[in-house]
């Protein structure tokens, strides 16, 4: 029962990995623009649902939709004031120009709201529930499938309507798109749009039982990174794979071997698949 305790807490946490690096991997595989600041959107919408909660007195059902909202006004405005200019030059440029990015965003939240460390309450959301035997955050098993959900929803989008399709083109082909009548503006600054709503969501469901700082996001950067490189940069089934599967290390390590060490095992694990699988899991060679 421990063993399954410890599998079911690191799928829901999974889940949410897998929310907001399917965002990244959205940007990646629709410009092939690596965003060094996604880690720093997951923080700005933890902050959102924050001062949501303390300041209007709302719960999840309002501020997880309201991150959403701020966070895809974040990601077009971004698109159209720094990534429209800087992704048709060297892949450099996009590292500094996202990498400055995130810096302002983390040190604009320093300033604003200092280095110290804010969460919301415990009981925001429940208890916990007995689930065959199973103990469960209400918070995270919301968090958990709310994140599946959404996922699942963005895969099917891509693969299964027209506006999909219409992304899917431009990221194959900009200059094909265009003659065909697909405007490639709008369609990227969707996927940016998009890509941040993801971590919108994840960073306020997140908040619930994760706490808040202006650096909080480094860490998130760096696992969403490897989730999508563990899942195959491009696929969002790869980032929804990844995320479920570091979930799970992270929680029977952190268990099993301790606390500190469960970052270690997920990194050590991640270079052994680069090193058979460089692509990665769903990636394409």
């Amino acid at each position: 029962m421990i063993f399954l305790q410890l599998c079911a807490d690191g799928l829901l946490l999974g889940a949410v990995y897998a929310l907001f690096s399917s965002g990244l991997t959205l940007i990646w595989g629709m410009m092939n623009v690596v965003n060094f600041a996604h880690g720093d959107f997951v923080m700005v919408a933890m902050y959102v649902a924050f001062f949501a909660f303390t300041l209007l007195h709302v719960g999840p059902l309002i501020f997880v939709p309201l991150a959403a909202i701020t966070l895809f006004m974040l990601g077009v405005v971004v698109y159209f004031a720094l990534v429209r200019h800087v992704m048709r030059g060297p892949m450099l440029g996009q590292i500094i120009s996202t990498f400055g990015l995130a810096l302002f965003l983390r040190y604009a939240a320093l300033w604003a709201f200092s280095a110290n460390f804010v969460s919301l309450p415990d009981t925001l959301v429940g208890g916990v529930y007995d689930v065959a035997g199973l103990r469960l955050s209400a918070s995270r098993l919301l968090a958990g499938a709310t994140a599946l959900v959404l996922t699942l929803g963005m895969h099917l989008v891509l693969t299964r309507t027209d506006l999909g399709s219409r992304m899917l083109a431009v990221s194959e082909d900009r200059t094909a798109a265009a003659l065909v009548g697909i405007r490639p503006d709008p369609m990227q600054a969707l996927a940016w749009g998009i890509g941040a709503a993801s971590t919108g969501v994840a960073g306020a469901l997140i908040a619930l039982f994760f706490y808040v700082s202006p650096e909080v996001g480094n860490s998130f950067t760096l696992l969403a990174f490897v989730t999508v490189c563990l899942g195959g940069f491009g696929s969002v089934p790869g980032a929804l794979l990844a995320g479920l599967a570091i979930g799970v290390i992270q929680s029977l390590s952190a268990y099993f071997l301790g606390p500190s060490t469960k970052d270690v095992v997920v990194y050590a694990l991640f270079i052994v698949l680069l090193w058979v699988r460089p692509q990665g899991l769903l990636g394409r060679a």
